[in-house]
């Protein structure tokens, strides 16, 4: 019954935890640039999610991957910041969410570049969102700062569960965190 009611209420906060998308909210400084990850919960399941990922592909994916997606965030955000159309970011961020998900249910393993090309891609959307949710009379270096700090301690997040579960629990517990990105994406949907 516990279970149930825990769904509930998960599905009853859904959708003011997948808020973190433009025109929703207003961002002035590093604050808000600091909290905007950590509030939408589509960029907070895709930056752990990145952070385990790297975790399962192991060796040099293991900074490469979260690295890459963090500097092509920044990216995005200054095409979000320019109001540079770039469509379907929505579509792009659950995207995201759900094909991680899917990589890590699965364990599936590709060559470095192209891992780190994957999550580069997604990072477009997100850093997208980002940016474009910092209003031009901001302060947009000190929010920028904000939600790369935020992402990348997110990413550290997912690694140190990744490593976490990979060392108590065997490979089928980091598949299982895969799992649950991969519900919580359905979810989102």
């Amino acid at each position: 019954m516990a279970k149930k009611s825990a769904l509930v209420a998960l599905l009853a906060l859904t959708p003011l935890l997948a808020h973190a998308h433009t025109g929703v909210d207003v961002v002035h400084d590093f604050s808000h640039g600091l909290t905007h990850p950590l509030f939408g919960l589509d960029h907070l399941l895709a930056m752990i999610a990145v952070g385990l990922w790297a975790v399962q592909l192991g060796g040099r994916a293991l900074w490469a991957v979260p690295t890459s997606f963090v500097g092509v965030m920044i990216l995005g955000s200054v095409l979000g910041f320019a109001n540079i159309p770039l469509p379907m970011v929505e579509t792009g961020i659950l995207t995201s969410v759900l094909l991680l998900g899917v990589l890590i249910t699965f364990a599936v393993k590709v060559p470095l570049w192209a891992s780190s090309a994957l999550v580069a891609v997604f990072a477009v959307f997100h850093g997208y969102a980002h940016g474009a949710e910092c209003p031009a009379n901001s302060m947009s270096l000190l929010y920028g700062a904000g939600f790369v700090l935020a992402t990348a301690s997110l990413h550290l997040v997912g690694i140190g569960a990744g490593k976490l579960v990979g060392t108590t629990a065997k490979d089928w517990a980091l598949r299982a965190c895969g799992a649950a990105v991969l519900v919580g994406g359905i979810l989102l949907a």
